[in-house]
């Protein structure tokens, strides 16, 4: 254990300064949103001092733990810790958290107060997710976020696209999927309790039990109650229905996070605790999961061709890049005689496009809305020529979007290669379906976006279209620097989440 509690203070900033905030000046707008510019840097910087400083990446174990009594009835700990899996996710949140209150502190101009208040609060439930070992903690930090969001889509959403609607199906999947991993977690907790000891809520101590081990069909109904709680915030096809709906409706900087974030909750959590707790469970899960990540690659990509809102086609991409995701986590724990060297380089390939899928999708969408502020509009046909109109705005495109479809250089590919380069291990069949995937992909972006926007006969509609400002540059500018540092130097972040794949696989090779 820590002698100073850094994780704990990382996650009460946030809170502290969405109190503050309430407690700002009625009326003092700009006060409020340079208030919440600073204070976000605090948490950046703490996070950065923690993984480049405190952290080491060839530990296999949670290192900054701290645990507390909480509940002691229930045997409820405040148990924290990180490792190679969860401290680049929690950097990536405090980086996006302040580049988007900077981005919106020039875009919103209503509710001021509560729309930064939300941010930050929102802020805390995705970092509390992110630390939590003790499963009673993690699901108040999962719950936590649903609230924020809600409203952020609900009040501050485009007008013209449901945003109460979005917002409702948003939190009601959510919650829907939430309740089903309420009664897994009361279920193993009862099931470790003895007539004299209660059981217990800690995750780490949970995946040393294995509940469950001797009732494999009680095992499996714990396991997919879980799993589908994971699979919808993901999302996974066919779960991923509310996804378009609420990334269309929510303004430019909820859609950052919903991307950049609120997804990889999905994926960190079925690592974090399916691998762990139900290793055979998900082992012979895995060709059905694996499935699954297969239709939404190729699914999402298809689909994603089919939209004329440029801001959906971002949306339904997500399906095709999260499936990345489970495929590679699917393939690292499939039976098969398959080395812990493939499969280790699939599970790095699926947390390395965590990372990735949340750097270049949450620029992506930073692009889309600076677009739709200057034109008030996201229908791709309404746009053409706008390369040669507004240049900056186009490269930055272009890069983004190549990141996105995996050209080599870029964050994108290593991770899509990781990927497929240990799925061909384990699943070859599978794996060679979902690649077409990955032609669609590059397709969508190519010709639906690229084409559609920046070239073609230039709308003279647009004539008087001005190029990016400098505000929009600095908001983007970390995020392109991150897509060319991965993908030439993967090593910067690979080398951190090796350690943790090859503990955790370490069971499913004999």
């Amino acid at each position: 254990m820590t002698t100073i509690p850094y994780l704990s203070i990382l996650v009460a900033l946030p809170l502290i300064g969405a109190i503050i905030v309430l407690l700002l000046p009625k009326g003092n707008d700009k006060l409020i949103e340079r208030f919440s510019i600073v204070w976000s840097l605090i948490p950046l910087a703490l996070a950065s001092y923690l993984w480049f400083w405190m952290f080491n990446p060839n530990l296999a174990k949670m290192q900054l733990e701290e645990v507390y009594p909480w509940i002691t009835t229930l045997n409820v700990n405040y148990h924290v810790g990180v490792d190679g899996l969860s401290i680049p996710l929690i950097w990536l949140t405090t980086l996006l958290t302040t580049l988007s209150l900077y981005y919106s502190s020039r875009v919103v101009h209503e509710r001021v107060r509560e729309f930064f208040f939300m941010f930050l609060l929102l802020q805390v439930g995705m970092l509390g997710v992110f630390i939590s070992l003790d499963f009673f903690l993690f699901y108040v930090f999962w719950e936590l976020g649903l609230v924020p969001m809600y409203f952020l889509i609900a009040i501050w959403g485009h007008k013209e696209d449901r945003p109460l609607y979005s917002s409702i199906k948003f939190f009601l999947y959510t919650l829907a999927g939430s309740v089903f991993m309420l009664l897994a977690i009361i279920a193993m907790y009862i099931n470790t309790s003895t007539a004299n000891t209660p059981g217990t809520f800690d995750i780490i101590d949970l995946a040393a039990r294995r509940p469950f081990a001797n009732d494999f069909g009680f095992a499996t109904l714990a396991f997919w109650a879980i799993f589908i709680a994971f699979a919808i915030k993901v999302p996974l096809f066919p779960f991923h229905t509310w996804l378009p709906d609420a990334h269309t409706a929510a303004p430019t900087a909820g859609s950052v996070i919903l991307a950049g974030i609120l997804l990889k909750l999905g994926t960190y959590g079925i690592v974090r605790v399916l691998i762990p707790i139900f290793p055979q469970v998900f082992q012979a899960s895995a060709p059905l999961i694996a499935v699954l990540a297969a239709i939404s690659i190729v699914y999402g990509a298809l689909v994603a061709m089919a939209q004329t809102d440029f801001k959906r086609l971002i949306a339904y991409s997500s399906v095709n890049h999260m499936g990345y995701v489970i495929l590679g986590i699917a393939a690292a724990v499939a039976f098969g005689s398959a080395t812990l060297e493939d499969r280790s380089i699939a599970l790095n390939g699926a947390t390395l496009q965590m990372f990735n899928h949340g750097v270049i999708t949450g620029a992506l969408f930073f692009i889309v809305g600076m677009l739709y502020e200057r034109t008030h509009t996201r229908e791709l046909k309404q746009f053409g020529g706008l390369g040669a109109k507004i240049p900056v705005y186009g490269a930055i495109l272009v890069v983004a979007s190549f990141a996105s479809l995996g050209l080599p250089g870029l964050a994108g590919f290593i991770s899509e290669f990781l990927v497929f380069r240990g799925s061909f291990a384990t699943m070859p069949v599978i794996a060679t379906f979902a690649v077409i995937g990955v032609v669609f992909g590059a397709a969508l972006l190519l010709w639906k976006v690229i084409q559609n926007v920046l070239l073609g006969a230039f709308n003279e509609k647009w004539a008087g279209l001005k190029d990016m400002e400098t505000y929009e540059i600095v908001t983007l500018a970390p995020l392109l620097v991150l897509m060319v540092l991965i993908g030439i130097v993967p090593s910067v972040i690979l080398n951190t989440l090796n350690t943790i794949s090859v503990a955790l696989l370490g069971t499913f090779v004999k």
